[in-house]
């Protein structure tokens, strides 16, 4: 009688650990195919007289933007920087803005994932999506701003974002996306104390 109870008791419990485990893949899944954008970790040095900023980011396209990118609609990521400066009596004021633009292409003829810098027009080729992705996440030695235009008495701080943006679609599709979660990728923004 004892056994019984023990191994009913096993059995109870190997089921729930394993609805436990079915859930949170799920919820894995559902969050993949949702997308999402996160700025993992971001910081400034100070290179030449140049802020320069490095960044780890995590781009998750959601299944429609995906199923966008393959039929040949084009993404554009963006990146938000703002350099803020810290005043005791008023509020904060923004003393430079950077907006970087990369726009994100799939090719079907040659199976490749272009990724082209806007603001520069430099691009690169990758042979899968994955790759693709982690490139434009990882962001090495950008230049922010000459350290010669921040006050040596002034504190900063400085602010990053990354943003799925759609406004280089017509009007009605704009709307449309407006009002679909799915096309809603943006971070929060990620910030942190400049260091001089």
């Amino acid at each position: 009688m004892t056994t019984r109870r023990s191994k009913t008791g096993f059995f109870g419990l190997l089921l729930s650990g394993m609805l436990v485990f079915v859930s949170i893949a799920v919820a894995n899944d559902a969050a993949e195919r949702h997308g999402y954008f996160n700025v993992r970790s971001a910081s400034t040095s100070l290179v030449n007289g140049v802020q320069e900023l490095d960044a780890r980011l995590q781009l998750i396209l959601s299944e429609e933007a995906l199923g966008a990118l393959v039929s040949g609609v084009p993404l554009t990521i963006e990146l938000d920087v703002e350099v803020i400066r810290v005043r005791r009596f008023m509020t904060d004021a923004v003393v430079a803005e950077l907006n970087l633009q990369y726009e994100l292409e799939y090719r079907p003829l040659s199976q490749r994932y272009i990724v082209r810098n806007l603001n520069s027009g430099d691009q690169d080729s990758f042979a899968t999506l994955f790759s693709a992705l982690n490139n434009l996440g990882r962001v090495q030695g950008l230049p922010i701003i000459d350290d010669s235009l921040l006050s040596p008495d002034s504190t900063y701080r400085i602010r990053l974002r990354a943003l799925l943006s759609t406004r280089q679609y017509s009007a009605p599709l704009r709307l449309l996306f407006f009002w679909r979660d799915e096309w809603q990728l943006k971070s929060d923004w990620y910030e942190w104390r400049l260091e001089r």
